[in-house]
């Protein structure tokens, strides 16, 4: 006779957790990449953990713009774009403009393990569920939620639009002629007015502005307007260097008449042309030479 089987499942171990996510770990020692758990806890925007993630995988020397970030993610380049703003603030990620070689200025990007200019922030610790008894069935009470905690607003307030330059606030209240989708508030012009000045004081025009932020948008803005207007404006352009002007030619001499032959030359003053004053030097200079003679 055959033993009897049971297809129940074996009994979980004991110091296994009764609920939640139970980790199955390998031992990795190739094509893995060490994330601190500051970065992969934290809380906020999936989009933002992943794109970090991927950043921190890849190796030194791999482009990680905006455009190629997009290749690989099926977000679009709103999100990609808030996602690097989250790590740059967050002390991850910082983009440098460092001139290369041939004097070429060109945005080099940094990413740390740890935030710079400090030391990543331990996780938020879970509170332990309590144990309930077997023997002795308890109420059930309803979980206790954390009171928010509400943290004091440090963000300066932005602008009204009587203190920012009237052209910007031109420019950005017709952004809506070119693109329809553009259109702002009273707080986002008031946001976005002072980059726009930067770009009118290092001579960029308002046409060119306005082509700056209206071409090649997204077909689908997911989010407000105003925050990829001010990723395009995050950063001005270099001023126009100051044209050298080239040095002013000698003045011309008028033309004159020689008082001995009555030929045409050009002089300040006027006079004898050149070959009337050899020839009125000339005799002077062989008689006081015969002159010298008959002295000696």
């Amino acid at each position: 006779m055959a033993e009897p089987q049971s297809n129940a499942r074996l009994r979980a171990d004991a110091e296994a957790p009764t609920s939640g996510v139970i980790h199955v770990r390998t031992r990795l020692t190739a094509d893995f990449t060490v994330i601190a758990n500051a970065l992969a806890q934290q809380r906020g925007s999936a989009v933002t953990i992943g794109v970090a993630a991927y950043i921190s995988s890849l190796p030194d020397g791999t482009p990680v713009s905006i455009a190629a970030l997009c290749e690989h993610f099926t977000e679009g380049e709103i999100l990609i774009s808030r996602a690097l703003r989250e790590l740059e603030s967050a002390g991850y990620l910082e983009r440098r403009r460092e001139r290369g070689p041939g004097g070429v200025i060109r945005t080099r990007t940094y990413f740390y393990d740890v935030p710079a200019g400090g030391t990543p922030a331990p996780p938020r610790p879970r509170r332990p569920r309590p144990k309930v008894s077997r023997e002795t069935p308890a109420a059930r009470t309803p979980p206790q939620t954390p009171e928010p905690e509400t943290a004091a607003d440090t963000s300066p307030a932005p602008p009204s639009l009587a203190e920012v330059d009237e052209r910007a606030v031109a420019i950005l209240t017709s952004l809506r002629i070119a693109d329809p989708r553009l259109i702002l508030s009273r707080r986002d012009v008031a946001e976005l007015a002072p980059s726009v000045s930067q770009w009118l004081c290092v001579g960029v025009g308002s046409t060119q502005i306005t082509r700056a932020l209206t071409t090649r948008l997204p077909d689908h803005l997911l989010t407000r307007p105003a925050r990829i207007l001010a990723f395009r404006l995050s950063e001005p352009p270099l001023p126009v260097p100051t044209p050298v002007a080239p040095p002013s030619p000698p003045p011309v001499l008028p033309w004159r008449t020689c008082h001995g032959c009555d030929r045409a030359f050009r002089s300040a003053n006027g006079g004898h042309c050149r070959d009337c004053r050899a020839a009125h030097e000339q005799p002077t200079a062989a008689v006081s030479g015969e002159d010298l003679r008959t002295a000696c």
